[in-house]
This record gives C-alpha cells, structure tokens and sequence, in this order.
C-alpha cells in the first residue's frame, strides 16, 4: 500500500513506478522495495524466496545490509600478469618502436613474461595512453640530435658493454657491438675479457659474417681499439696496434671518437640501451641463458622490428633493398637465417 498525493494507494503503484526509475544492475533479482520487504521481515528464508523468486542466498545477503542499492561491480584489483616494472618496458617500446599490438606481444612474451595474453597487454596500453599507433606517431617529437650524415651500408659503428655475472661465472663479461650506419644490422659477440686480442677477433668475426663491404669503421679510444691515449695525454696511432693491423689487412679506414665525446658513438650507444632494458627486465639463471636470450634478441631486432628511421623497415629489409639497388657494395647476398649472423 502506497500514497499519491495525499491518497492510499492500495495496490502500492507507487512503489512499482519508483522501482521503475531506478537503474538496476541488468542481472538483479529484486529490486529496492523488495529488497526492504526482506529486510524487515522475520519470515525464513526460504519462504521469502518462495515469495520473490529468487534463492535463499540472496535473502541472506540482503538481510546483512544496512543498504537496497547495488554496490559497484568495479573489480578492487587488475588482473594482469605484467608487473609494474615489465609494464614499463612495453611502454617504452610501443612508443619508441612504434610496434603493433601483435608484434609487442610477441616481445614481450620472448623477454619479458610469457604468460602476457593480448587483451591484457592492450589494457596495459590502454591505461598508459599509448594504445593508438596513429596518434604516436603524430606526436613523437624530433630528435633534437644532428642526424647522421647518409652513407651506404658498410659503415660500422663498434662499442663494448659490460655484461652483469651470472651465478655460474667467477666473473662478468663484456659484449661487443656492432651496428651498420645505413641499415642499422646489428651484430654481437661476448667474450670473457675487453682485449686488443678480442677485439681483432670480434672485427674479424664480424667482416665474416656481414654481407656488406666494410668500409669504415668507428669506434671509442679504448685500449682494445687504439694505442691512441697513453695515459691522460693524447697522441696520434701509431698504427701499430692490432686493431689497426687487421683494418689495414682488410682495407678498412679506422676512424676514432674525440676523447671524452660518447656522443659521437651515439648510435651504437642508444642500441646498448636497448641491450640494458634486457638486461633489466629479464631474470637469467646461467650464463648461457644471458647469451641465448641476446642473441635471440638480435636476431629479431634484424629480421622482426621495423625501425621508424627506417620508414617502418626491419633491418633486413633495408638491407635487401640496398642490395636490389647496389649488389656491388655486398660480398655476399643477405638471406634470413637463425642466428645474429644471418
């Protein structure tokens, strides 16, 4: 029984019209009058059921609230399986790579959590703003550093990076990188120890398994590359070192970075950013794990990751493209095989 405007409403019209107007949840049972009737009366549950068509379970709950309204159906906690830290790294290479969602997520089941699904990962992406390519890409800002001058491929640059020791090592070792300036085709070698006697394996290595000519080389003032700095004096190479020896025996010019100007070397230095987001984000149980997973990381860099100066090209592509156009620059023609040696 209800009231309209000062008269009994005998059939409590009312109540169904307020009932109406309320916005229930679309799986609800009963609705706030209903849910009030329960609250207030002493009958047993099931006989309330009975009455309401629907289970004694829902009485019960009904009977525990101060409150007739839905609470939010909002869940408390994300289901993700990405931590913070993981989630971090997709961002990064989403807006650094430009990536698909796909290709990301092949990325990121590789290197960083395997059990990654795609809706998670586009939630993920979602809630950091990067889920829409087109708008990165309209918003990525220029690079404020002066571009590199245009060369054809078989300019190298060449770099060494400390690695961090496994548990099965009595100490850490170190990466040498390699990175052509036209194609970006990266090339990695790890030994135990950053010697002249390494390097001049690492260069001979690498003219063995690069497709292209080597014509430069440039690298930093270290002692495994030059004779150049004795000390903290400065003085010209003597040409002597076998760094040097071995360019000379394969007509490469060795060209240096000025002391002290990293920058110089910049583009192999942003690729060894790349290698410590790895690193980072990775947990490695021997050292043979660490080695595997960059060299796996290498090979999709080459043959997988289009690169946006590139103009969304892979590695390898561009590398085929310079061979369609210039085969004379190539020993050899570049296919598609396992491994960072192609």
């Amino acid at each position: 029984m209800g009231v309209i405007r000062g008269k009994i409403d005998p059939d409590g019209i009312a109540g169904r019209w307020a009932d109406m107007l309320i916005s229930l949840h679309k799986q609800a049972t009963t609705t706030p009058r209903v849910r009030a009737e329960i609250q207030a009366s002493t009958e047993p549950a099931w006989v309330l059921a009975e009455r309401f068509g629907t289970t004694e379970q829902t009485i019960w709950k009904w009977r525990k609230r101060d409150s007739v309204q839905d609470r939010s159906h909002t869940p408390h906690r994300l289901q993700t399986t990405l931590t913070p830290a993981q989630e971090a790294v997709a961002v990064s290479l989403r807006t650094s790579l430009l990536l698909p969602l796909d290709d990301l997520l092949a990325v990121v089941r590789e290197f960083l959590n395997p059990n990654a699904s795609r809706s998670g990962l586009d939630r993920c992406l979602r809630r950091h703003g990067v889920s829409n390519l087109r708008d990165l890409r309209e918003k990525t800002p220029k690079p404020t550093h002066k571009p590199f001058k245009a060369y054809e491929p078989g300019f190298m640059h060449i770099d060494v990076k400390y690695l961090p020791q496994m548990a099965d090592e009595t100490r850490h070792r170190y990466l040498f990188v390699a990175i052509d300036r036209a194609t970006r085709w990266v090339f990695i070698r790890i030994y135990s120890r950053k010697t002249a006697a390494n390097a001049r394996r690492f260069l001979r290595d690498l003219e063995r398994a690069c497709p292209m000519r080597i014509n430069h080389i440039l690298t930093d003032n270290g002692k495994e590359f030059t004779d150049r700095l004795f000390g903290l004096r400065k003085r010209a190479a003597t040409g002597a070192h076998q760094f040097d020896r071995l360019c000379t025996d394969l007509g490469i010019e060795h060209r240096l970075t000025p002391p002290m100007r990293p920058q110089t070397n910049g583009m192999v230095e942003r690729f060894n950013g790349r290698i410590e987001d790895v690193l980072q984000s990775h947990h490695f149980n021997s050292r043979e794990d660490l080695e595997q997973t960059l060299m796996r990381y290498v090979h999709l860099y080459n043959t997988q990751l289009p690169q946006s100066v590139l103009k969304a090209r892979t590695p390898m592509l561009e590398m085929k493209e310079w061979y369609s156009r210039k085969p004379e620059l190539f020993r050899k023609r570049p296919y598609y095989l396992t491994g960072c040696d192609m």
